[in-house]
């Protein structure tokens, strides 16, 4: 087939480097630290069951219907409701759009914002799924380094300051791929300064709740409203396989979603929304979390001392408070690409760093998924990444 024929985004859009990945790993005798997976152990599938039967058996005919674009909006009054709750934010219904997963939100957000040669700022690392979704609108990247307590502030000011800045995308709560969680002070200095410019701010939330060591602490939208948009998802805490996120943001910003959303798909899947909905009014969703945490942190414990008992004292790592990952950097002269080849070979598999920063770097750095494993894989696995750093990388 003729290449011309495609078109010119696709010269420089590419296969997602994790999915890719997580091809290799498919193989049962692979211990995998490299896909963002929650633990299927903690899905509740006989409630889902339950509710799924429900509504069909008392609504079938309109649950197979078509619905609105904005989605059902009893389920949009709950995550209004929720975010009164855990964060005192008012919101109304209608500023919520239920989404494909949070992943169609970043899509919808790049449609409506992005043209050729926009800039946007990425934490670096940054979320590689945002990455691949903004890159489809062929923007120019400008990363941002991630310090300990969450974004270089100087580096943001000075950059938005110099630069021609559309859109900031942050993760700030148990980052994807770093695990690093925004101070406080860190969240009202994004607000300010982003205010002070009129720039947009993303702010990607899906492991919010996941949070098993600390305090909880505000969203950036509880200091910045008005150029806010805020991204949610049950996939963490219920279930990825329903595909159900949303969009948080104000009445004109979601006025164009809807229009971009409308020409997308006409509405996420309905079915799922209403099981999602019935799931969540007959049963204890915070009690449900508190078992999602209290097992990853059984995992992130674990990990981290694994870490700390054998891998080389000047090996690098977070510790993060909550969420999926954590994030390891290895001596300059280790490149987590040829590590990851020797892994392999020992049915071990991560994530190398590299794909996370826009602008190149992070050749010595890597993601670890602490959620989907189980204890004695987390011990046999690390101890075999152990093994090929002092046997390869002496």
């Amino acid at each position: 087939m003729n290449n011309n024929l495609f078109a010119d985004r696709m010269s420089i859009a590419h296969k997602s480097f994790i999915r890719e990945i997580l091809k290799v790993t498919e193989d049962s005798n692979i211990i995998s630290f490299a896909g963002g997976l929650p633990n299927p152990a903690f899905f509740p599938v006989k409630e889902i069951a339950e509710a799924a039967a429900k509504i069909l058996e008392t609504d079938g005919g309109n649950v197979l219907q078509y619905s609105s674009t904005e989605g059902y909006l009893p389920l949009r009054k709950y995550i209004a409701e929720r975010y009164f709750l855990k964060n005192g934010l008012k919101i109304d219904p209608d500023q919520i759009l239920i989404t494909n997963g949070s992943q169609q939100g970043l899509d919808l957000i790049g449609k409506v914002f992005l043209n050729k040669g926009d800039r946007v700022i990425m934490e670096s690392p940054g979320y590689l799924g945002a990455i691949q979704a903004f890159s489809m609108y062929e923007p120019i990247f400008e990363s941002v380094s991630m310090l300990d307590d969450g974004i270089d502030i100087d580096m943001l000011e000075k950059t938005v300051r110099d630069k021609r800045i559309k859109l900031v995308y942050t993760v700030p709560t148990f980052q994807n791929p770093s695990g690093i969680t925004y101070s406080t002070k860190k969240r009202k200095d994004v607000a300010n300064i982003l205010e002070k410019h009129d720039i947009i701010l993303i702010e990607d939330n899906p492991y919010y709740e996941l949070r098993f060591a600390g305090e909880d602490l505000p969203l950036i939208r509880n200091f910045l409203e008005d150029n806010s948009i805020l991204l949610g998802s049950f996939s963490k805490t219920i279930s990825p396989g329903l595909r159900l996120g949303w969009i948080c943001t104000t009445n004109e910003i979601m006025e164009k979603i809807i229009i971009a959303k409308q020409a997308s798909d006409l509405h996420s899947n309905y079915l799922a929304q209403r099981i999602a909905y019935q799931y969540l009014i007959d049963n204890d969703i915070d009690e449900h979390i508190v078992k999602i945490r209290d097992a990853y942190k059984i995992r992130r414990d674990l990990m981290v001392s694994m870490i700390s008992e054998h891998f080389p004292e000047e090996i690098e790592f977070t510790k993060p408070e909550g969420g999926m990952f954590l994030w390891i950097t290895l001596p300059e002269k280790i490149s987590s690409l040829d590590l990851f080849e020797y892994a392999i070979k020992e049915n071990v598999a991560f994530v190398p760093g590299n794909p996370f920063y826009v602008n190149g770097g992070g050749n010595n750095t890597l993601r670890l998924n602490f959620s989907n494993s189980d204890e004695e894989q987390i011990e046999i696995g690390i101890k075999r990444l152990a093994n090929i750093i002092t046997k390869y990388f002496p």
